[in-house]
């Protein structure tokens, strides 16, 4: 474990046994019991911390990675095709190493820890819980679309052009993708301030208009965007490859841990088909909505996503 010195937002980096570099964010209290990990959203970067008040009244420890690409994690090497449950062991590497050194320093902690995941992110909680149900007891899967060919989200011309992309070797395929939203990258980087950062990459900002107006939205999201384009756009397009150019590479079926769906009830991307499918397809699931908000619900909601994922650490 190092102090990041790739000039990114993450608190530190972690070096993989493959040697591969991933950026890691940390919040709430160090010395917590209790360790909830958040999986960002596409794009996104650990940096973003939902809601810093509401972190800080749970005696809680929070751990965010970069997936590859993005902030400060380095992308995955050549010839490797970006998958959801790749990002699922680069998690569990991470807490079996740190686990091993905070026992040699005398720190024990219980052994299963709560998962949460926002959008995209929220594939890589469920590839984990469903991967080491030995290490997750409790999962929030936080507007997160269904796979396509289950809950039809996707525009048919991306959907075949995703298709396409499968059939061509990792490093071409990235490369053609990482072109195409090149642009996405380039308005964030060149916007001015926080206030011209584009935040339609994320959600509907009118339907998510209460949601922005709240103290510090708006320049959170903004700072998550600018990191998680730091490197370019070739995180992202590692993302979008990991879940709509091959199967996910888990069952959901294997997610044992009590789970969450939370989906704001005007989320157009991720609504209340695709939380009603999840909840149907997890074995221990519970859905629950909220009013005034779209895909940016993990805002408002991670009051209650904490509850879930780290019940009685409300600080007195």
């Amino acid at each position: 474990m190092a102090e990041s010195t790739m000039g990114g937002m993450a608190n530190l980096t972690f070096t993989l046994e493959s040697g591969r570099t991933v950026g890691v964010t940390t919040f709430g209290d160090s010395a917590a019991e209790r360790l909830v990990v958040f999986c960002h959203s596409a794009p996104g970067s650990s940096m973003f911390d939902p809601e810093p008040t509401v972190s800080s009244t749970r005696n809680v420890h929070i751990v965010a990675l970069d997936r590859p690409g993005y902030g400060s994690s380095e992308p995955l090497p050549p010839g490797t095709w970006p998958s959801i449950t790749r990002y699922a062991d680069d998690i569990a590497e991470y807490l079996r190493v740190v686990t091993k050194e905070e026992i040699e320093l005398g720190i024990t902690r219980p052994r299963t820890v709560g998962i949460a995941g926002w959008s995209a992110g929220g594939r890589v909680a469920l590839a984990f819980a469903a991967r080491y149900p030995d290490l997750v007891d409790r999962v929030a899967l936080i507007a997160t679309p269904a796979p396509n060919e289950k809950v039809r989200w996707i525009d048919p011309p991306l959907q075949a052009e995703s298709d396409r992309l499968a059939t061509l070797p990792p490093d071409a395929a990235i490369a053609q993708l990482t072109a195409m939203v090149q642009p996405q990258a380039l308005a964030v980087l060149a916007a001015e301030d926080d206030d011209a950062v584009p935040l339609d990459l994320i959600g509907d900002t009118q339907v998510d208009a209460d949601v922005l107006r709240l103290p510090g939205a708006r320049d959170r999201l903004a700072r998550m965007l600018r990191d998680a384009y730091r490197q370019g756009a070739h995180g992202v397009a590692a993302d979008i490859l990991s879940y709509t150019a091959h199967p996910w590479g888990f069952a959901l079926g294997d997610v044992a841990a009590k789970t969450l769906i939370v989906s704001g009830r005007g989320d157009p991307i991720a609504g209340s088909a695709h939380a009603a499918w999840y909840q149907k397809a997890l074995p221990d699931a519970r859905v629950e909505m909220f009013p005034g908000a779209g895909h940016l619900v993990v805002i408002p909601a991670w009051e209650r996503v904490l509850s879930h994922l780290a019940p009685g650490t409300l600080r007195q």
